[in-house]
């Protein structure tokens, strides 16, 4: 009995960081839909606050900015390692199947990219939980060098671009023209997705190293117990690592770093932060303290991942691109914050609302049924009765 109630509580802290990771995700990308530009201006730095919106927005950029996606990516490791134990106890080869799943995430991720979303993280993660589920199968000093050598590339890589950016010369921004997010239909945008398909997919092939390295940190903490009651040295040196020394350093970065600052923020000192937020998660359902109202609600949300990853996108690319209700080309430097603020209240509340009333009938999310049940028919699982953990629906 006591075993089952530490896994619950373990894996209810889990629901908690999914969604909190899912939430601010969105707290990131929603400034990238109400540009009118979308991502080409997000870059650019076009679309900006004024008057007395400029510091409140500079502000709540920086404070999700790399950081629930540093943390997402730690809970794929998370999710990775418990399929793997999953397998284990059911006496299958690891990574047996997986490759299949992997599979069918990156078609995922490659229909989110092509029709709603050109920053979609899903085919990245299918990549990365590949290479990572080949990498769990060696020793633990292995999986070290591994993680040390990934680090490394992407520290190096991380170097040469904050110096590139630090000498680079400031530029004006050109504007985008013709602009398909303002003025294209769904399928202008598609067209335009698949042209720049390159340039779009950088950032995946950039943050490879730091993926493999933060899933392996993920997978390296939950084998670590650090939601076990008796972590706590573990999570509070997380949490001063993360919260107290990180943190402050990333919006100094941020604020007034520039655009290398920028940069060195969302890809140095964000996923520090990252894991100092899911140290604190962590500790406070370490002790079997039940989800309150809010955990409750991000529970959903962490449970119904995946499919709360793409509604969400969906949702804001029918709200603020030009083919559906076209917010976006109608603000302006002091209407963009509070118009970015109430959107993301309305649909992070749609999100909370849909992922419990679902949840209420399903065990799963619909896209995490889907998944499933691919992974079944590919691998033939449903003939043995073998079935994959709620909990590691993402990846």
């Amino acid at each position: 009995m006591t075993s089952q109630l530490s896994s619950s509580h373990r894996y209810a802290a889990l629901d908690v960081m999914r969604g909190a990771a899912i939430l601010g995700t969105l707290a990131t990308n929603i400034w990238i839909f109400t540009n009118v530009e979308g991502l080409v201006g997000y870059i650019d730095g076009t679309g900006r606050a004024t008057g007395g919106w400029a510091p409140v927005q500079a502000v709540l950029q920086q404070f999700a900015q790399g950081k629930f996606l540093g943390l997402l990516t730690i809970m794929f490791g998370v999710g990775l390692l418990i399929q793997q134990r999953s397998a284990q106890r059911q006496g299958r080869r690891w990574p047996g199947g997986y490759p299949w799943r992997a599979g069918l995430l990156m078609l995922d991720g490659a229909l989110h990219f092509l029709l709603f979303t050109e920053f979609d993280v899903l085919t990245g993660y299918a990549l990365t939980g590949l290479i990572v589920a080949f990498i769990l199968t060696t020793g633990i000093r292995a999986q070290r060098v591994w993680m040390a050598c990934a680090v490394t590339v992407h520290a190096a890589m991380l170097g040469l671009v904050v110096a590139a950016l630090s000498s680079a010369p400031a530029r004006e921004p050109q504007p985008l023209s013709p602009n398909p997010y303002a003025d294209g239909s769904f399928w202008d945008l598609v067209v335009f997705r698949a042209d720049h398909v390159l340039l779009f997919r950088l950032e995946v092939l950039f943050i490879l190293p730091l993926s493999i390295a933060l899933f392996l940190v993920g997978a390296h903490l939950y084998g670590a117990r650090v939601l076990d009651p008796d972590r706590g040295d573990l999570r509070r040196r997380l949490m001063v690592a993360g919260l107290a020394i990180a943190l402050p350093l990333d919006f100094a970065l941020g604020l007034f770093g520039g655009d290398a600052g920028l940069i060195l923020g969302r890809y140095g000192t964000a996923p520090v932060v990252a894991l100092g937020l899911l140290a604190a998660i962590a500790h406070r359902y370490a002790g079997g303290r039940e989800p309150g109202p809010a955990g409750r609600a991000l529970s959903g949300v962490g449970r119904t991942a995946l499919s709360c990853y793409v509604l969400q996108n969906i949702l804001c690319s029918i709200v603020c691109y030009g083919w559906g209700f076209g917010l976006a080309a109608r603000l302006n430097g002091a209407t963009v914050v509070p118009a970015t603020i109430v959107l993301f209240g309305a649909v992070s509340a749609t999100l909370i609302v849909v992922s419990r009333l679902w949840l209420r009938r399903f065990d799963r999310g619909p896209l995490e049924w889907l998944t499933h049940r691919g992974y079944q028919r590919l691998t033939r699982a449903d003939r043995n009765g073998v079935t994959a953990p709620a909990v590691s629906s993402i990846p």
